[in-house]
């Protein structure tokens, strides 16, 4: 043991020795000789030197990008730091929770991956000369360094880099806040720190436990979004892009966008509102979408009414009486003009949601919704584009109770049974009856909401029952009335019948008696 400290002694002498002559040569050694200097000295200082150093850079490759290694290695070092660190700072980390705590600048701490040892540091350099930095701190550069002995240079460099990376990313997802993005006019994509799309943080509070609908359809949407989230290595293996589409369509009111929310919470993914009136051609959709990340869902909310992708929805629409245009004459001009400024084809959004740019990213949610699925074009939500649609109808009981549970916190009451027989009888969408239950002051009690609901449901009922009443009144009225219009019709034909056959009798009359007549005279 005695030889192998004095041995290591001789070893950190020589070393020391080395680097002050180094630094000597730096100074003052000709700067053109430099270069063949260095080769030859960083051999003998790897010969010498028994450890492998891997930097990670905070910026790297072009127009400095912030490098994703060094954030992954920070979220990664962030409890083992806290834990063995003498010095620490604290930073709040894009879309982060809470403040991370690392290791300061020049501190070291030492982990242990099957039994090697490695040693990770902090360092800060700072520019020697003064200049105008493009991006604040620009005029330093920061890094990570990872030390370990050069024997286990395969064990690092084929093992645990990506361990850390895969690790570093868990943390980051557990610890970041969702977000909800909306896309910027292409106007302001060039420029400083210009984006496609802008953010706010996702803090909509729908789960599936306060989503009310049917039970069972709940609960299989569940299972097919968890199975999907797993899916990694099972789309590898069948040779399909890891995405996955869903169709949302009924009667406004029915909770679609509850159901995208819901969707967000149970998976933590990140949301992006795809607003396609703002998207000028197919090019600038499919950098929009480029430019997504992972864990999200991009949503094209109303796909019906956001541009002409059919070719056939304005004649649909005349033929419907416009039930889903303003009313407003401003609204609809903005509207229009909006849709004339976009030239996105349905071709160029089938290529980016089913073509080969599918591809380019992974663990993607498409989402449509529609009021009118009747008006899509087949080609558009056909099984591997949107793969599941799902129908929210109008309420039902099972919805009813969960509105019941959250709204009221009650779970049977005796009028139940008079508002499940309603259900059946009365379409009334879940915002409705939300907004019945919903108490309206300090002094409205579980009865009271449950009476409103009962008394909404009957209003419901007979206006339903009138409606259609009406139309049948509407019905019969039109009818009478082209049965009117057809009488004169008929009666003239009828009449016009009579006088030709009057004519075609008068006239076999008239030549009958000239025959007689000339039969008398001969």
């Amino acid at each position: 043991m005695a030889m192998v400290g004095e041995m290591w002694s001789h070893l950190g002498s020589t070393m020391g020795t080395l680097m002050l002559v180094y630094t000597v040569f730096k100074q003052f050694f000709p700067h053109h000789l430099q270069g063949s200097f260095e080769k030859y000295f960083n051999r003998i200082v790897r010969y010498a030197y028994p450890y492998v150093e891997i930097t990670f850079d905070e910026f790297t490759g072009e127009r400095m990008k912030r490098s994703e290694a060094y954030f992954r290695i920070k979220s990664y070092l962030s409890d083992k730091s806290t834990a063995s660190a003498k010095r620490l700072k604290a930073d709040v980390v894009k879309d982060s929770q809470s403040a991370v705590l690392s290791m300061d600048y020049n501190e070291e701490i030492t982990e242990e991956f099957q039994g090697v040892k490695i040693w990770w540091s902090a360092k800060r350099t700072l520019s020697k000369t003064p200049r105008i930095a493009i991006y604040p701190a620009d005029d330093e550069k920061k890094s990570y360094k990872l030390t370990v002995h050069k024997r286990h240079r395969e064990l690092i460099t084929q093992s645990y880099i990506s361990h850390v990376m895969k690790a570093g990313k868990e943390i980051e997802t557990r610890n970041r806040q969702r977000k909800l993005y909306s896309n910027n006019p292409s106007q302001d994509w060039d420029g400083y720190r210009s984006n496609k799309w802008s953010n706010v943080l996702f803090e909509h509070p729908a789960t599936f436990d306060t989503l009310a609908m049917d039970a069972k359809l709940k609960e299989e949407i569940k299972n097919d979004l968890i199975k999907f989230s797993k899916g990694k290595d099972y789309y590898a293996r069948i040779g399909k892009a890891w995405k996955r589409g869903y169709l949302l369509y009924g009667p406004p009111g029915t909770g679609k966008s509850s159901m995208i929310a819901a969707m967000a919470n149970l998976l933590n993914y990140d949301v992006y509102d795809l607003e396609l009136t703002a998207v000028k051609e197919n090019t600038e959709l499919r950098r929009l979408l480029l430019d997504t990340s992972s864990k999200s869902i991009i949503v094209i909310e109303d796909i019906d009414c956001s541009i002409d992708l059919t070719g056939q929805r304005e004649k649909k629409t005349e033929k419907d009486g416009n039930e889903d245009e303003p009313s407003d004459p401003v609204t609809k001009r903005v509207k229009d003009k909006k849709k004339k400024n976009s030239k996105v084809t349905l071709s160029g959004l089938l290529n980016c949601i089913d073509g080969l740019w599918s591809s380019c990213g992974g663990e993607r949610i498409i989402v449509f919704t529609t009021n009118y699925v009747e008006k899509l074009d087949p080609a558009l939500i056909r099984r591997g584009r949107m793969d599941k649609h799902i129908e929210l109808s109008y309420c039902c009981f099972d919805a009813f109770k969960v509105f019941a549970k959250n709204y009221l916190e009650v779970d049977s009451h005796s009028l139940f049974g008079e508002i499940e027989s309603l259900l059946g009888e009365t379409n009334m969408t879940p915002a409705d009856v939300a907004e019945n239950l919903m108490p309206k002051s300090d002094y409205d009690d579980v009865e009271t909401c449950l009476k409103r609901l009962v008394e909404a449901l009957k209003d419901t009922k007979e206006e339903a029952k009138k409606k259609v009443e009406d139309e049948a009144r509407l019905m019969a009225e039109k009818e009478e009335e082209e049965k009117q219009r057809k009488k004169p019709e008929k009666e003239e034909k009828e009449q016009s019948g009579k006088d030709v056959k009057e004519v075609k009798e008068n006239g076999v009359a008239k030549v009958g008696e000239e025959v007689k007549e000339i039969g008398v005279t001969h």
